[in-house]
């Protein structure tokens, strides 16, 4: 078949019964029918063959079908249906030409493909032609009784909601006017009807309820208005939905079942809304704008997003219901809601990164507003409370910038989630608030604390313990008045703060306690350095000299007091003000002597009375307990055998220094000397140059004795002392006499600087000075210079002193 330049045509149906599709496709999208949504019309032709259907539909709406050649005989021209588009006719109308009936080609019993295309057309066309010679009306054997016959059979198989227009074209009109035609083609028409065959439903409908009978002068502009040829626009098929359809009508007549037109509208429907939504989200799936947004939502947040989003889904939910709108409302509305639920589900990921976005921020926000309220002193519950309500208007805020419209998305696990992150954290750092607060006042207790409890300790008095407290009192209540200050912005519960606050109480209790018992693993040598320190000095803190006159019997007996109070103070804790006797006990029986005594006189019966035999204190708590009664008598054995070696020292000190100072014969031996050198003094006083030589001789010993600094050289023994002075005797004696005979030549020696001081005294003499005078003053001079001297020449005594004297200092040290 030939196309014009305006016209379109395909074949839609072979002889065969075989529907094509491909060319159904492309006839319609060649023709842009889809575009037409309900607006277009079908118009079908029957007829018998040859009766000139074709070059009717040509001349009525300018189609190409094919025409029978009448020079070359009758036969059948068209095979199986075609289509075509109308020229020149609004709206969009369609022309099926039919394959003709009763040809002698199929024969007189292939009925079939006539009966299926007939029903084909009813069900698809709004407008049926029915083609018939003129000379048939009113005949009981015409061509077009089995043509109405097969019409009328096959409308019992079509459930319609609507109407289907049957126009009677009656070619090679006569003389006979229309108005004497049409009641005879009416009566015709009727008598078929009532022949025919129908359910139980139908055997009293008239015709009239199937078909609206018109005529061909009516004209096919505006068909589909209402009035129209094809106004009766119920259950008609979209035009995007109408080549689905043709195909499902046609297997449905194939396999030669009944055509429920409302169903098969409703699958069409089902079908074609559901071609629609997968499309739309396909292109949804493709969209720049939503990549972009997708992508920029995995970075963090976008503002405008659900404005952005929405503009999105919005637009392909427009798409859809343009392209649906002519389909069955019930199934186009479910498609939609199925489309609506799909694309929300494909986008949903995005918005829970936002949500997330906003979570993560708002929580971040909190922390950080948290520590800013609390770094500028605000309480701390106040600053959660404040930063908390800021945070999640934030977070609100961002919920409802993110809201999408066409989506009724519940933000709400989201912020409970934010709330019990918020509410996790906020626990953290008041546990840790409270601990740094708690750890402060600790740290602070300590400073308070630790010093002035161990100098107390140090000291070791009968006001230790008193002072303690009072300290300990002091510091304590100072500190907990300054946390209940800062804990009061916490808003705890008064059982938490009162928890904490007898927390510091027996922290700081528990400082001193720790202390004491660090200072009486000490005790030993605090004990012995009190006693060194006592022993050693006088009341004025000066160093004792041992001359012979102090009492070391009664300072031994004060030192060691003084360790034994230091030892009782260390026994035990005593920071409650409970009665005790530990340093009357230990007095009693360590100082006076009573435990040994009374163990000896005891001894003997078996039983002892001694108090320290226990291993606990009268009226003081095992917990409190220091040092045990037996620890103490222990550690008092272990201190008096330690110091004991101080006091030997000073008792020997003491002793070696009487017997230095002490050069006098006894008074016998004096009045023995005055009795026995009586004759002898008496010559003296009788002879006085005697006196004179005398005088000469006690004034070299006394040179002598100062040079070789006697005293000195005997502290270290008898036998030491006489060896010593042996050996420097004669070089003493030698340079004593040099100097005397430089004396008396008047000569000025420059030998050693010792001199130089004598000399200048020498010179400021008369001249007229006596001999005696002379070695007086030179004698003198030299008892000075030795005297200068006696740093370096220290006696072996001098030096025994000093070591001494080292001894004791380290072994003080050392206690």
């Amino acid at each position: 078949m030939g196309q014009s330049e305006d016209c379109c045509s395909t074949q839609l149906i072979d002889g065969n019964g075989e529907f094509n599709v491909e060319g159904l496709d492309n006839f319609v999208k060649k023709t842009k029918l889809s575009d037409c949504g309900l607006s277009y019309a079908v118009v079908a032709i029957m007829g018998p063959q040859s009766s000139g259907k074709s070059t009717l539909l040509n001349h009525l709406f300018k189609t190409s079908f094919r025409e029978m050649d009448a020079f070359a005989g009758r036969s059948q021209t068209t095979k199986g249906i075609w289509m075509a588009r109308c020229v020149g006719i609004e709206p969009f109308t369609l022309a099926m030409d039919l394959e003709g009936t009763d040809g002698r080609e199929r024969g007189e019993d292939d009925t079939t493909f006539e009966k299926q295309s007939a029903l084909f057309a009813l069900a698809v066309a709004d407008i049926v032609l029915i083609n018939m010679w003129c000379h048939d009306i009113g005949r009981e054997q015409a061509a077009n009784k089995p043509l109405l016959k097969t019409v009328f059979q096959v409308m019992m198989r079509l459930f319609s909601p609507r109407k289907t227009t049957l126009l009677f074209v009656i070619r090679d009109k006569t003389k006979t006017p229309i108005a004497l035609l049409e009641p005879v083609l009416r009566e015709d028409i009727q008598k078929i009807w009532d022949l025919v065959r129908k359910p139980e439903a139908h055997k009293n409908t008239p015709l009239s309820e199937f078909f609206n009978v018109a005529e061909l002068r009516q004209r096919f502009f505006h068909s589909i208005s209402p009035g129209g040829l094809a106004g009766d626009r119920r259950g008609v098929v979209p035009a995007s939905g109408f080549s689905f359809s043709s195909q499902q009508i046609w297997k449905v007549i194939k396999e030669n079942r009944d055509l429920d037109l409302p169903a098969h509208k409703v699958m069409v429907a089902t079908v074609r809304c559901e071609e629609i939504a997968d499309e739309k989200l396909h292109h949804l799936a493709t969209d720049e704008s939503w990549l972009e947004l997708q992508k920029a939502v995995v970075g963090g947040l976008v503002p405008g997003f659900g404005r952005k989003l929405s503009s999105i889904l919005e637009k392909y939910f427009s798409e859809y219901d343009a392209e649906a709108i002519y389909f069955d409302e019930g199934v186009r509305k479910e498609k939609r809601l199925q489309l609506k639920s799909k694309a929300l589900d494909f986008v949903h990921s995005a918005y829970a990164n936002i949500l997330g976005h906003l979570r993560s921020n708002a929580l971040e926000s909190f922390k950080t507003g948290l520590e800013q309220s609390l770094n500028q002193g605000e309480g701390f519950a106040s600053a959660v409370r404040n930063s908390k309500q800021s945070c999640l208007l934030v977070f609100d805020k961002g919920c409802k910038d993110a809201a999408v419209k066409q989506a009724t998305w519940d933000a709400s696990k989201i912020r409970e989630k934010l709330c019990r992150d918020i509410d996790s954290h906020t626990s953290s750092a008041e546990t840790a608030k409270l601990s740094e607060l708690t750890a402060n006042y600790e740290k602070r207790l300590i400073q308070a604390l630790s010093e002035p409890v161990e100098s107390l300790f140090e000291a070791g008095g009968k006001e230790t313990w008193p002072s303690i407290r009072t300290l300990l009192k002091r510091e304590t209540e100072t500190a907990v008045t300054d946390f209940l200050d800062v804990v009061t912005g916490f808003e705890l519960d008064h059982a938490t703060i009162d928890a904490m606050v007898q927390n510091l109480k027996e922290y700081s209790q528990s400082l001193v306690e720790k202390k004491a018992r660090e200072e009486a693993a000490k005790i030993l040598i605090r004990m012995k350095d009190r006693f060194s320190t006592v022993f050693s000095h006088d009341k004025d803190s000066m160093p004792r000299v041992w001359t012979g006159k102090e009492d070391i019997r009664a300072i031994t007996k004060d030192a060691r007091a003084e360790a034994l109070t230091l030892l009782s103070v260390m026994s035990a804790i005593r920071l409650d003000e409970r009665p005790e006797k530990i340093e009357s006990t230990l007095f009693s029986s360590l100082m006076d002597g009573t435990v040994s005594v009374a163990s000896s006189n005891n001894r003997s019966f078996g039983t002892s009375t001694d108090p320290l035999a226990s291993s606990s204190w009268e009226a003081v708590p095992p917990k409190d307990v220091l040092l045990t009664p037996v620890q103490c008598k222990s550690l008092w054995r272990q201190f008096k055998s330690e110091t004991e070696y101080t006091v030997t020292q000073a008792i020997s000190s003491q002793e070696a220094h009487k017997r230095n100072n002490n050069w006098l014969p006894p008074a016998w031996a004096i009045v023995l000397m005055i009795v026995l050198g009586f004759n002898e003094f008496m010559m003296l006083l009788k002879n006085p140059l005697y006196l004179l030589g005398l005088f000469v001789a006690f004034l070299l010993s006394k040179a002598l004795w100062v040079q070789l600094d006697v005293p000195g050289e005997f502290q270290h023994g008898a036998l030491a002392g006489v060896l010593s002075i042996t050996s420097k005797f004669l070089p003493t004696v030698m340079n004593l006499l040099r100097k005397l005979a430089e004396e008396a030549q008047g000569k000025a020696t420059q030998e050693a600087p010792a001199f130089s001081a004598s000399q200048s005294y020498r010179h400021q003499q008369s001249p007229s000075n006596s001999i005696s005078s002379t070695i007086s003053e030179s004698v003198s001079s030299n008892i000075s210079s030795f005297a200068d001297d006696d740093a370096e020449f220290s006696s072996p005594a001098l030096v025994q002193r000093r070591n001494t004297s080292n001894v004791q200092e380290t072994e003080i040290s050392q206690m």
